[in-house]
């Protein structure tokens, strides 16, 4: 059997936020063997010298740009740094998320609530300012995906009632934002993950073997999604094959949320 590469975002640029490690590497380098010029962002500029590096030996054109997505002045930057280097931003996927709990809400700490609010909302929000702005200059537009969970609107978990509440939030603030700019020619869109081949999904002291025989009793799959299978959802979601998709939220969790 012989496969075709694909190239639907040949001679694009990308933008893709937590891309050090996880799921945004997986989507950079997905967009990267698609033909994209990727920019990649995270606070740690090691873990992104990683993925650049991974995206050039695919013989991709990658830019790595130390970001807080909390920060608007960042949010700006980082889209300045993409059309500075590459002439446009054509995608721009929203993947930065941290998760402070494991404990009832009533235990949660306030400096884990605001950190939680502060990269998870605060910094979509930034994103998606900053990444319209410029977008909706462009004759073609863009696309747009964020990263939520399906912790969230889909379900939750004990322990995870704060970190819920901003992924709802942020489909929200999505769908909202959809209608707003369609009309710009921005296209905006939302994947919700479930457990997925990261670190972010074992719980304390649990082992990869551990955390799949959890998914094989308690998920409808019997696994848990590989971070390919999150990255195919996005790519899928920023094409032109969606292009009459406006801001659904594609839930990927292994029936976790049935």
């Amino acid at each position: 059997m012989t496969t075709t590469a694909r190239t639907r975002f040949a001679g694009r640029t990308a933008l893709v936020t937590g891309a050090g490690s996880g799921i945004g590497r997986a989507v950079a380098l997905a967009f990267a063997a698609e033909g994209a010029q990727v920019v990649v962002a995270g606070r740690r500029p090691e873990p992104l010298a990683e993925t650049v590096r991974l995206m050039e030996e695919q013989g991709a054109k990658a830019l790595a740009v130390s970001t807080d997505v909390s920060r608007a002045a960042d949010a700006a930057a980082l889209v300045r740094a993409a059309v500075d280097r590459f002439g446009s931003l054509d995608v721009a996927v929203n993947n930065a998320g941290v998760f402070r709990g494991g404990q009832p809400l009533a235990d949660l700490p306030e400096d884990d609530w605001h950190a939680q609010l502060a990269v998870n909302v605060t910094g979509v929000h930034l994103g998606l300012q900053a990444q319209i702005r410029q977008m909706r200059t462009q004759p073609a537009g863009g696309a747009i995906v964020n990263v939520s969970s399906n912790f969230g609107l889909h379900t939750t978990s004990a322990g995870a009632a704060a970190y819920a509440a901003t992924k709802a939030a942020v489909t929200t603030l999505s769908r909202g934002a959809a209608l707003d700019h369609i009309g710009d020619g921005v296209r905006i869109n939302v994947v919700s993950p479930g457990a997925t081949a990261t670190s972010m999904s074992l719980r304390p002291g649990e082992t990869e073997e551990d955390r799949a025989d959890r998914a094989q009793a308690g998920l409808p799959l019997g696994r848990i999604s590989t971070t390919g299978e999150i990255a195919a959802a996005v790519l899928y979601l920023a094409s032109d094959d969606a292009a009459s998709i406006v801001g659904t939220d594609l839930v990927v969790d292994s029936g976790g949320s049935l």
